[in-house]
């Protein structure tokens, strides 16, 4: 089971195309803008101004996704959370609005909705979160 993460961005949400630069960046591990623009442009049918990749790169920053560091004379851009640390922060963050509901009734009308598959997902995840608190308290 993948722990949360201690470093979480100021800001989870992100746009589209802060989502798109996200992931090129994750990719790339870390890159230029140019880096960056380069690969949206590998699309033909795409067109995207060098400048509107320095300002998502900039607001990615801004919101805590990425670090910029200088390099000589450029600038990298490098991702602060890997993407599965990303995809953990952002289901417990759904994880934590879906509860406070705070309804039960609720809740368990959503769980009793669910197919069989979901219901054995949502069983084999309780088995999980069992066993990792019983190692918590035997450590």
């Amino acid at each position: 089971m993948a722990p949360l993460p201690n470093y979480r961005p100021k800001q989870l949400s992100v746009g589209p195309l802060e989502s798109e630069i996200l992931n090129i960046i994750w990719e790339l591990g870390s890159g230029t803008v140019k880096d960056v623009h380069d690969r949206i442009l590998t699309d033909p049918n795409r067109e995207l101004a060098y400048t509107s990749v320095t300002t998502v790169l900039r607001r990615l920053t801004d919101k805590g996704w990425l670090a910029c560091i200088k390099k000589a004379r450029a600038y990298y851009w490098q991702p602060l959370v890997t993407k599965q640390q990303a995809d953990v922060i952002r289901a417990h963050e759904q994880l934590q609005r879906f509860l406070a509901v705070g309804n039960p009734d609720v809740i368990a009308a959503f769980a009793d909705s669910l197919d069989e598959t979901a219901s054995e997902q949502i069983q084999a995840i309780a088995k999980r979160i069992q066993a990792a608190r019983q190692a918590r308290e035997e450590q």
